[in-house]
């Protein structure tokens, strides 16, 4: 079926903070229609961490827009600048990767990212493939293409620099490094959060440079994560990850405020604009419950990561646990050796894999988050007696059976 150019366009800019210029993009598009030639579409992703959550996913959502309108999609893996270092927008320059560092968290990003788009249309590119082959004398040449004024303008260099904290060379270059990379790819398209955009529109600098064409650049937004307040973020806990159990991801989708819901609508779902709409109105009309609603985002996106099958079990496990109270069939169960010391109960929760360290367990503890046999803990030394069994509850979705012997 073939989509109108208006059409396109309205499912590209669904989302988007920016798309400079959206001229450019009907220009690009027209063409592409005219010839039969897909458009390169771009998106770079340093492997500076193994996991993904939603908020690195809007990116590949909208790469799997274009993907679906027939475009090229090239997911570039940073592995050359991931060695560098971005500043990424803070007060001081991020550590490099090792290259072993590098390597494996570049295999779990091609797995997670078929998650969502085809791998038989998606080209997996690695920056050094052109990187390494430039030249000291290329360097320089690529260097002198901007000066010190225009790197300022940047918002975390001025920033820096207005408060007198240092700034390495090697961090002028990663802007002009991704704009390089565009001319590389010659890219007709770039995605990038909208902390990146000083780095697109560097692309398209540097593509005039050398005689192409500039890409269209898009901007999307960073996803607020579950509290609905700061970007979705693993060190703050506001997250969900995507190779998180189906329960979980299902679980944390439906703790999403109401208001917060349609945002992750709009920048997750498959869901057409109009559909969005719909279900938008229905709820305000009071034709739709919100929880109703809410549990149709949760089952795609399980879905999307785990399979029709494993989302409908998720829902059926929520509502027996949840809705009717009563416990998971599938509840994970810690055979442990009784001690006549006792243990002390975060160290237990870390035992169960309930808590990545005693410190969480505290914490949550602390926050009423922890019952042990159904009653709420609030002694964060409390030494747990090891005998018979006890059950475990870690927030809303966290359960273990401890059996001493």
């Amino acid at each position: 079926m073939k989509i109108s150019i208006e059409k396109q366009v309205e499912l590209i800019e669904r989302g988007a903070v920016n798309v400079i210029s959206r001229a450019d993009l009907v220009k690009k598009l027209e063409k592409s229609a005219t010839t039969g030639v897909p458009l390169k579409i771009k998106a770079g992703f340093d492997p500076t961490a193994p996991d993904l959550h939603l908020g690195h996913t809007v990116l590949i959502q909208k790469l799997k827009h274009f993907q679906d309108l027939g475009h090229e999609i090239n997911f570039l893996i940073g592995d050359f600048t991931g060695m560098i270092g971005d500043p990424t927008g803070k007060s001081e320059t991020r550590k490099p990767l090792t290259v072993e560092q590098v390597e494996k968290n570049a295999e779990s990003y091609k797995d997670q990212i078929f998650k969502i788009l085809d791998p038989g249309k998606t080209k997996v590119v690695f920056n050094s493939t052109w990187l390494n082959a430039l030249t000291s004398k290329d360097f320089i040449m690529l260097a002198s293409q901007l000066t010190v004024a225009r790197m300022l303008e940047r918002e975390d260099f001025k920033v820096r620099f207005e408060n007198e904290r240092p700034i390495s060379i090697h961090e002028f270059l990663y802007p002009l490094i991704q704009g390089y990379d565009s001319v590389a790819l010659q890219a007709d398209v770039e995605i990038g959060g909208t902390d990146q955009l000083f780095n697109l529109l560097m692309g398209r600098d540097l593509q005039r440079v050398w005689g192409q064409e500039p890409q269209v650049v898009i901007t999307m937004p960073l996803l607020e994560g579950l509290d609905g307040v700061n970007k979705m973020s693993k060190s703050l806990g506001n997250y969900i990850g995507i190779t998180e159990s189906a329960d979980n991801i299902y679980g944390k989708t439906l703790s999403v405020s109401d208001e917060l819901m349609f945002r992750y609508f709009e920048l997750l779902s498959d869901l057409c604009a109009d559909d969005i709409a719909r279900l938008k109105s229905e709820m305000a009309s009071g034709k739709a419950h919100p929880k109703v609603v809410k549990q149709q985002l949760a089952r795609e996106l399980t879905a999307r990561f785990h399979g029709v099958d494993m989302a409908r079990q998720a829902e059926e496990n929520f509502e027996r646990v949840f809705s009717q109270h009563e416990l998971p069939e599938d509840m994970p169960e810690l055979t442990l050796p009784a001690s006549p010391d006792g243990v002390w109960l975060p160290k237990l929760l870390v035992d169960a894999a309930m808590v990545k360290g005693s410190g969480e367990g505290r914490r949550m503890i602390q926050q009423g988050a922890v019952t042990m046999n159904g009653e709420k803990v609030s002694d964060v030394e409390l030494v747990v007696k090891t005998e018979g069994e006890i059950l475990l509850k870690v927030g809303k979705r966290r359960f273990c059976r401890v059996i001493f012997v």
